[in-house]
Order: C-alpha cells, then sequence, then structure tokens
C-alpha cells in the first residue's frame, strides 16, 4: 500500500479521504496517513487523523509520499503546487470507483480528484490538478486545462474548451461550443450560453461578467 496525505483538512479534504476509503474497499491501495493543511495547529485530529504540519513540513519529508490536493479554488491549488519542491512527493489521481469514464479517448492528466456518480464521455482531455466534484458530468471533445475546479453537480456540454485556473459554482451549465477564459469563476446555478473572457466573475441566466479581476 502507499502511503498517502491530503493537503487541505477542511470540509473538501475530509470529502477527498472518503474517496481513498472507498477505492480501498475495491482494492486496497492506500494507507492514510494525515493531513497538511496552513490553517490549522499541527498535532491536531481530523476525524481521528493527525494534522502533520504545513506545506513546509512536506516539503521536509525525506518519505515516497503520495500527495492529494482537498482543495477546491484553482488559484490556491497553482500556488500550492508551485510551493512544493520536494522530489519525494508525486501527485496521483484519484477517482471515486463509481465514476462512469468512456474508453474512447479520454486523458486525464495527473493530480486530479474525480468524485462520486461523476460522468465523462468521450474524446476528452482533462488537464493537471484538476477537480470535479460530484456528479458532474463533461461531454465529447471537451477540453479542461490545468487547476479548474467543478463544484457538484456542473454539467459541462461537448465542445467545451475551460481554460486553466477556472471555478465553477454548483449546479452550473455550460452550453456546447463554448471557451470559459483563464481564471474566470463561473457562479452556482448560471447558465453559460456564450463564450466568457478572461479575469471575470459570471452570473445568472444567461451568465454574465460582473466584474473583471486578476488571480495572478
Amino acid at each position: 500500500m502507499k502511503n498517502i496525505v491530503i493537503i487541505g483538512a477542511g470540509g473538501f479534504g475530509r470529502e477527498v479521504k472518503t474517496i481513498i476509503d472507498a477505492l480501498n474497499k475495491v482494492e486496497k491501495t492506500y494507507n492514510f496517513i494525515g493531513y497538511y493543511d496552513d490553517g490549522i495547529e499541527k498535532g491536531s485530529s481530523i476525524n481521528g487523523f493527525p494534522v502533520l504540519g504545513n506545506v513546509n513540513d512536506l516539503n521536509a519529508s525525506d518519505d515516497e509520499m503520495s500527495v492529494l490536493l482537498g482543495v477546491g479554488d484553482p488559484t490556491t491549488k497553482s500556488k500550492i503546487v508551485a510551493a512544493l519542491t520536494n522530489s519525494f512527493l508525486n501527485f496521483p489521481t484519484l477517482i471515486h470507483p463509481s465514476v462512469q469514464i468512456s474508453n474512447d479517448d479520454v486523458t486525464i492528466g495527473y493530480g486530479c480528484i474525480i468524485c462520486a456518480a461523476t460522468i465523462i464521455t468521450c474524446n476528452i482531455k482533462i488537464g493537471q490538478f484538476v477537480t470535479l466534484n460530484l456528479m458532474c458530468t463533461v461531454g465529447h471533445d471537451t477540453i479542461i486545462d490545468d487547476f479548474s475546479s467543478f463544484m457538484p453537480s456542473v454539467n459541462i456540454s461537448g465542445e467545451v474548451h475551460i481554460q486553466e485556473r477556472v471555478y465553477v459554482g454548483t449546479g452550473a451549465k455550460i452550453i456546447n461550443q463554448l471557451t470559459i477564459g483563464t481564471a474566470t469563476i463561473v457562479g452556482a446555478g448560471a447558465v453559460v450560453s456564450r463564450t466568457l473572457p478572461e479575469y471575470c466573475t459570471a452570473v445568472g441566466i444567461p451568465a454574465k461578467p460582473i466584474k473583471f479581476h486578476n488571480n495572478d
């Protein structure tokens, strides 16, 4: 069994731990060691498992370790990965056993988290450190770039290009043949029916930008 830890001991980090448990019920694969979190005191206990320290402590470890990002915010994910300099670390992709993935030309990068009841169809490219939360759907010929995050029940239609560090809120729907620009935020329940520019927050039905920002 491979030793594995989660960065982030908040709600989503604890949910990621349940995916490890589900995978281990099918086949004993991972030995969960504990959490790393910059905002929680080292030595604390989360559901009976220790908080082992912060990112600096993880960088100082000389043990081979698999690492998962239990963090939803795309920019935070990218900053954490940039701060991890330990060559002993590796970043598996974690896929809940209930996820449905086509055998037809689907590629998924490392460091992704794909939660229960998600459906991924055909001819799809998913980058690195992408999060697909509970019950998402991804349609044909879609491209999702690195660090993007999708909250529960997001529906992505076919031929969509989602650029890096996009955040899509719970229950949002993205119509086919659209692009969502880098670091854009789509509000919960929004319906995206036209291409969205980069670095904006878009809400509503249909989704419209209400402000612009810079997450770099």
